[in-house]
């Protein structure tokens, strides 16, 4: 089998996607975090709809839900393909100007609206490898939307390449498009029931040939120290400062281990995030981050005997330490179904790629859907220099990635 002579319609439905803001964010309560990822997702029910999928749709939460029916007798795993529709707070995703560097020559890609920003071989290095290849940026005032665009129109093609060729044999297929994924909250809210399948595969990966089946496992930690308010001109023997118990507490983190800026490769990390405070009450919030789940506990209990070492250097202040679990090694899962990885890797090489697996410095929401009773592991896209104004994709691996979805879906109809 083969999609060469198909026209693919994932570097225009791309274009179209990333224009729409779909920023998450932390600090909402509501589900999803803004109603503007909505956007996005009503217009993907509306082209699903167009395709022929009679059961697309959005639910209050902002996910969508739909089916790619089966054209085999044979009794297939149900498969869900999923990918997010959120973009991450980190940078603006607000008016995003895709820019189609056709047959890219290998030359710095300079972005017009600040040309102070260069994209290069020398800072990403797989630029190199897409030399030739059709190569999409943003103009350089915002991030690009490659995480996950690039995914949910890899998903769009796949669901109009298998439509428009009934003739190819595939199990049933359930698409889910998520929101606030780069919040931590993309699939808190799934109706596994209704989603019904038994094994998923989440599109939100880089380099191509990349297959992920281990991420980080990781908690979040918030803690709050209490000072002692007084007026600052009688506050002597008084008044204690809880941003300074707080200052003084994150200068105690060490530099050169433990966090992200001195981690790689299989270490773990503690980073804080954010912090508020005034005179009475300072907050800092901190993310935990461990291939070895045990491991986070040993982190939290390091953390926790710093911040008690710090409240004994200020008589009177206190402090409270809340843990909570974000999401666990997807490996863990992953490892009582082998098969799940097996199919994925023969679908690379079906492709004509050597499948690599990979382990992530972060998590997808296929970490929290494979503890939910969905083996999920995680298939390349593309998207690289994620969640900044260098973000890329190439239409040529968007394209694989298409192509490699096609073959599993046919693979699993085969092993069954």
């Amino acid at each position: 089998m083969s999609l060469k002579n198909y026209h693919h319609t994932v570097a225009d439905r791309f274009m179209r996607y990333v224009q729409i803001d779909t920023q998450s964010d932390p600090n909402s309560p509501s589900q999803p975090s803004t109603e503007k990822q909505k956007n996005l997702s009503r217009l993907l029910v509306e082209e699903l709809l167009s395709m022929g999928i009679m059961d697309a749709e959005l639910d209050d939460h902002g996910y969508v839900y739909a089916t790619i029916n089966s054209t085999t007798e044979k009794d297939v795993p149900v498969l869900c393909y999923c990918a997010h529709v959120d973009t991450a707070p980190d940078c603006s995703g607000t008016n995003v100007k895709p820019i189609l560097h056709k047959n890219w020559n290998g030359k710095d890609i300079v972005l017009p609206d600040d040309p102070s920003i260069l994209i290069s071989t020398s800072e990403h290095p797989y630029l190199s490898e897409r030399i030739g290849d059709d190569i999409i940026t943003a103009s350089g005032t915002t991030l690009l939307g490659a995480d996950d665009k690039a995914g949910v129109a890899v998903i769009m093609d796949l669901a109009n390449f298998l439509l428009t060729h009934p003739e190819i044999p595939h199990g049933k297929i359930r698409i889910l498009f998520t929101p606030d994924e780069e919040i931590g909250r993309g699939v808190q809210a799934v109706n596994m029931q209704k989603l019904g399948a038994q094994f998923g595969y989440t599109l939100d990966g880089g380099e191509r040939a990349h297959l992920e089946g281990e991420t980080f496992s990781a908690d979040s930690v918030i803690i709050t120290f209490h000072g002692i308010s007084a007026h600052p001109g009688y506050a002597k023997d008084k008044m204690v400062n809880a941003m300074k118990i707080a200052g003084t507490f994150l200068s105690k983190l060490p530099r050169q281990e433990w966090c992200p800026e001195s981690t790689e490769g299989m270490e773990g990390f503690v980073h804080p995030v954010r912090m508020d405070g005034v005179l009475e009450q300072a907050t800092i919030q901190f993310i935990i981050r461990d291939f070895e789940t045990a491991k986070l506990s040993e982190h939290e209990a390091r953390l926790h005997s710093l911040a008690e070492e710090t409240v004994k250097e200020f008589p009177g202040s206190n402090m409270e330490f809340v843990v909570k679990e974000q999401y666990r090694n997807m490996r863990e899962v992953l490892d009582s179904h082998p098969q799940v990885m097996q199919y994925a890797e023969e679908a690379y090489r079906r492709a004509a790629m050597q499948p690599q697996r990979m382990s992530v410095r972060g998590g997808t929401d296929g970490s929290r859907l494979s503890f939910m009773g969905l083996p999920c592991p995680n298939i390349f896209t593309g998207e690289m220099g994620i969640h900044s104004k260098q973000e890329y994709v190439s239409v040529q691996d968007m394209e694989k990635s298409v192509e490699t979805l096609v073959h599993l879906a046919t693979i699993w109809e085969e092993h069954s």
